[in-house]
């Protein structure tokens, strides 16, 4: 048993990909370290230790959820760490490369690691002058290092350069120091997939392919090159985290709405959600209203596809989570719940209102029709149906022109390609069909081999 056995607890967050981490200082207190704000894992593990989180320490300022330290020093008086270089506008202990935290036996040591953000900080966690393990944020990752874009493109290449230097300075720890990351798999900000989320520095050296690249040039081009599309929100959370978000008093409610009420507000400029499963979303469905299914990946969604000025209602299922939608929407930065459907779609027909149906069709029964995969670039280049036009589904808002008349809309399962027919069916596409499948059911039903890489069908 280690050190981070007895006194570590991760927090992943499935959805985003990234993991918090709960440390415990042995004494009662604990240092909560990239925590969003749905802390409602990370209470419910203080409450059954017994502890008290005295410290909320932030790597860099997060683009992909908010923060919630400034929630923690509101519900327990945790002091904030972050890096000074970040400019926050709330209070915090403001730390520089170099400055040091007494934990009250351990020392928590701030590292300048550059290169996903400006003010990028990793925290080393020393017990007298051994080095137990280093807080990584989106700096050094499992297998790699987080994206270097999200400044803009005219940055890129600077930033990749600082994360050379950063990741550098990281391997120069002794190997058996373990690596504490907070991207791991299933995130936006570059992680590549896998199940590990916490490595060492040594199993780094050994295995991550941009530590083996020869020079900086070779690192800079392929971590450039292995960037892909990010949701739209991330263009935004960073600036609020830098001003605070907003301190919540309790668990945010979602008020039961009418059908009359629902009906005023899509007039209004609202959208609706619907959060069923997809086969419930085909088999009826509000006209108008976006299908992101309630999962884990909800909040991506969420943020990639609508906006969050405009007030939102939700079609829910009777057995759904109203919480979870709550709470996947605020940490995100979406405040605007205008309330659930009360009685769902069953409701919305009894007051003679009208909806819409979409097929939903296994891979026999979807015949011979423009094939459009909204999966991620990553995705269709691995393997996809000969033919198909590649368009992702956060691109597809812009884009529903290019779509198609008819098509098959498809993903890997069929969450993602029922959101996208709600979407283009929203611009006025008709006749749709959404696969219950992926690509490999849809060839072999149709006796064809999947393709690899680009083709001209991505427009």
């Amino acid at each position: 048993m280690g050190f981070a056995d007895d006194h570590l607890i991760p927090l992943v967050d499935q959805g985003l990909g990234n993991s918090a981490y709960l440390l415990d200082l042995g004494d009662g207190r604990a240092v909560a370290v990239d925590t969003s704000r749905d802390l409602r894992a990370l209470h419910a593990e203080a409450e059954r230790r017994g502890l008290t989180v005295a410290f909320a320490a932030d790597t860099h300022l997060h683009a992909d959820f908010l923060s919630g330290a400034v929630q923690l020093g509101h519900d327990t008086g945790a002091t904030v760490l972050a890096s000074a270089a970040g400019h926050r506008a709330f209070a915090h202990t403001p730390l520089a490369d170099g400055d040091e935290i007494d934990l009250g036996g351990l020392t928590l040591r701030a590292l300048a690691t550059p290169g996903h953000t400006d003010e990028h900080l990793s925290f080393l966690l020393l017990d007298g002058a051994r080095a137990l393990g280093v807080f990584t944020g989106g700096s050094l990752i499992v297998n790699s290092a987080a994206r270097t874009d999200l400044l803009g493109a005219e940055r890129t290449e600077e930033l990749a350069r600082a994360q050379y230097r950063s990741l550098k300075r990281l391997t120069a720890l002794p190997d058996e120091v373990a690596v504490w990351p907070t991207h791991g798999s299933g995130s936006f900000c570059s992680a590549p997939p896998g199940t590990e989320r916490t490595t060492t520095i040594g199993a780094q050296k050994r295995a991550n392919p941009l530590l083996a690249a020869p020079d900086e040039d070779t690192f800079v081009r392929r971590l450039v090159e292995s960037l892909g599309s990010y949701p739209a929100y991330f263009d935004r959370l960073a600036e609020v985290n830098r001003r605070g978000p907003t301190v919540l008093t309790g668990a945010p409610p979602l008020p039961d709405l009418s059908a009359d009420r629902v009906g005023t507000l899509m007039a209004e400029g609202g959208h609706v959600v619907d959060a069923r499963p997809a086969a419930d979303y085909a088999a009826g469905h509000i006209p108008g209203a976006v299908s992101i299914p309630l999962r884990d990946q909800f909040a991506t969604w969420l943020g990639w596809l609508l906006p969050d000025s405009a007030p939102l209602a939700f079609v829910t299922g009777e057995d759904q989570d109203l919480s979870e939608i709550v709470w996947q929407a605020h940490k995100v930065g979406y405040e605007r719940l205008a309330g659930r459907l009360a009685g769902g779609m069953d409701a919305w027909l009894v007051d003679g209102r009208p909806r819409n149906t979409t097929p939903f069709v296994p891979a026999d029964r979807a015949g011979e029709r423009p094939y459009l995969d909204v999966r991620q670039a990553s995705e269709f280049d691995a393997g996809h149906v000969p033919g198909a036009l590649h368009i992702e589904l956060g691109d597809l808002p812009a884009r529903a022109a290019d779509a198609p008349p008819g098509a098959i809309v498809a993903c890997g399962h069929g969450e993602r390609a029922m959101t996208a027919a709600s979407l283009l069916e929203r611009a006025g596409h008709t006749d749709l069909v959404v696969l219950d499948g992926g690509p490999e059911q849809y060839a072999s039903a149709h006796g064809r081999h999947l393709a690899e890489g680009t083709e001209a069908t991505r427009p």
